[in-house]
């Protein structure tokens, strides 16, 4: 590949070790309205955004989640600091998963532990589960690395103009088929473990089961 691309994977690498989370001492200990969650939100996750005008969440996002019982309702119209946590835990499902298998997912957890009567709480849960963060960032940039160097070496025979496009996008593909497998997997586990009804998923997607 050219030096332009491993530039690119460069900066994916560097992106790697810029990648943070939103800090439990970050989230204000009093209750806010909306506009304070979404202006608090926005400034936090800026980082994660990819045009500029891409909206983080918005009023009508946060209510669509409470209508479908992905979140909370507030208390006189106030979100506390677990329906923060909450939010930033459906921020990153949503770009891979539906709002049904976040249903799944979510709602056993903030059942038992967003009112805090446990012997865990939700600020706990996601300290210890973020905080997996900075040794998978690591793995994730060895595994990137591999797939770039993998990558680099097929279409050997092709035309040297042609070569550099084929390659980046078996680039694209390996990284993409990984995110594929991953996310079949998310959604087997929660079919199989999660899911009180077997049945449930193909009731909730007749047409798209009917394709098959």
């Amino acid at each position: 590949m050219t030096i332009d691309e491993k530039d690119l994977l460069n900066s994916i690498l560097s992106s790697l070790n810029r990648i943070d989370y939103i800090k439990p001492e970050d989230i204000p200990n009093i209750d806010l309205y909306m506009d304070q969650v979404t202006t608090f939100m926005d400034k936090q996750l800026e980082a994660t955004r990819r045009y500029p005008d891409d909206k983080i969440l918005t009023k009508t996002m946060i209510n669509n989640y409470t209508k479908n019982n992905l979140l909370p309702p507030p208390d006189k119209k106030k979100y506390s600091k677990e329906h923060l946590l909450t939010l930033i835990f459906i921020y990153y499902f949503k770009g891979i998963l539906s709002i049904s298998d976040i249903q799944h997912l979510l709602n056993p957890i903030t059942d038992r532990y967003f009112s805090g009567k446990g012997a865990l709480d939700l600020t706990a849960i996601y300290e210890e589960v973020f905080g997996l963060e900075k040794e998978e960032a690591g793995m994730l940039a060895k595994d990137i690395t591999r797939k770039f160097q993998t990558s680099s070496h097929t279409f050997p025979d092709a035309p040297s103009e042609e070569r550099e496009n084929l390659q980046l996008f078996s680039f694209l593909c390996m990284l993409s088929f990984d995110v594929y497998v991953k996310r079949m997997l998310i959604e087997k586990i929660i079919d199989t473990k999660l899911t009180s009804q077997p049945e449930e998923k193909q009731k909730r997607n007749p047409k798209e089961n009917r394709k098959k």
